[in-house]
């Protein structure tokens, strides 16, 4: 997080915290585990109500920021998220909305945009691997699309699909409605209590004009957006089990000592909030460097997602460890926090 914040982003902050203490309990998260989309559509909602799904998108296409980088205030919102374990697709819908906002056709935008900033519809982003693509046989115009993508959040739940391809040695991208014929949507099974992933086919979907979006510059930023969105996410899950595990360490007694009174125990707490702060320095940096489109985004946002992946998934684990038995059994709140998802830096590039 922002070590200053405006007035406005500390009032949007505090309102987000609320609303999520409210409505985000650890029992509440659980509940979702029995919930097919993983999360509620009325408090799905209520967030978008919030502004959750505008800070990417233009006025002038309805949305709006409170600073000068909606992904600034955006990056609050997930790690304010991340810190409760909360459900809703964010990063999907915010990244489709992204691209809509900036590269969508007038019609694209009128069809799409309304939906996602009110919250009564859900679109994802396919990945940033491109699937082949060949040119159509009948008389239109467009491209046939085949192949698959996988993993791919919110897919279940979602209207619209953000599909990126290749065609002719060039990258392209489609915004196809879920329910396109050809496209098969297969949930996968997750660890993740509020997350849902599944597998999308496409077989022989045929792509009109009229419903490409972008090229390889547009996907490079969304696979950016995305890594940032991610690691701001992880950094709140890491900040809430550090401070619990501390918590523990001093509620808990051994010899007539407290956890936390041990040198070898504080040494390895020492290490986790090193990983911590450099977590929060660097998901920090790579927001600013995405928001502002810098040209060193694509390198900082691999950093961050090479720095916070492992260090994070070293962190829980220890964590989880330094609570000893009752730490590793399936009820205990540390099982509430979601494995980190990031993908390899590098992944998927379109150079």
């Amino acid at each position: 997080m922002e070590l200053q914040l405006s007035d406005d982003q500390q009032a949007f902050v505090d309102t987000a915290r609320r609303f999520l203490a409210a409505e985000c309990s650890t029992a509440a998260v659980r509940a979702t585990e029995a919930v097919p989309e993983g999360f509620d559509r009325g408090w799905w909602r209520r967030g978008a109500e919030l502004g959750w799904t505008s800070l990417l998108v233009p006025e002038s296409a309805g949305g709006g920021a409170l600073s000068e980088h909606g992904l600034s205030d955006l990056a609050l919102v997930a790690e304010e998220m991340g810190r409760c374990v909360a459900p809703g697709p964010l990063a999907p819908v915010n990244v489709v909305a992204d691209a809509v906002g900036r590269s969508g056709s007038p019609a694209q935008r009128a069809a799409v945009l309304p939906g996602l900033l009110d919250g009564s519809a859900v679109a994802t982003w396919c990945g940033p691997s491109p699937i082949e693509a060949s040119d159509r046989t009948d008389a239109t115009t467009g491209v046939v699309l085949t192949g698959r993508c996988t993993p791919v959040e919110a897919a279940a739940a979602a209207d619209h699909l953000l599909v990126t391809f290749r065609h002719r040695g060039s990258v392209g991208q489609a915004l196809l409605a879920t329910d396109t014929p050809g496209v098969t949507v297969t949930p996968l099974r997750s660890l993740d209590l509020v997350r849902r992933f599944a597998e999308v086919r496409f077989d022989g979907v045929a792509v009109p004009a009229d419903t490409l979006l972008g090229g390889a510059a547009c996907a490079e930023r969304q696979l950016q957006v995305w890594t940032v969105l991610q690691c701001a996410e992880t950094v709140g899950a890491i900040d809430r089990v550090l401070a619990m595990t501390i918590e523990y360490l001093g509620d808990r007694y051994s010899f007539g000592r407290p956890l936390a009174s041990y040198q070898a125990l504080k040494h390895r707490v020492a290490d986790q909030k090193l990983w911590l702060e450099a977590s929060h320095a660097i998901t920090t940096g790579a927001v600013r460097a995405v928001a502002a489109q810098a040209d060193n985004a694509a390198e900082l946002a691999s950093a961050a997602a090479a720095w916070v992946g492992p260090h994070a998934t070293e962190l829980v684990q220890d964590c989880i460890q330094l609570h000893g038995g009752i730490g590793v059994t399936w009820e205990h709140d540390l099982h509430s926090l979601p494995p980190t998802r990031h993908r390899e830096p590098g992944d998927g590039r379109h150079a």
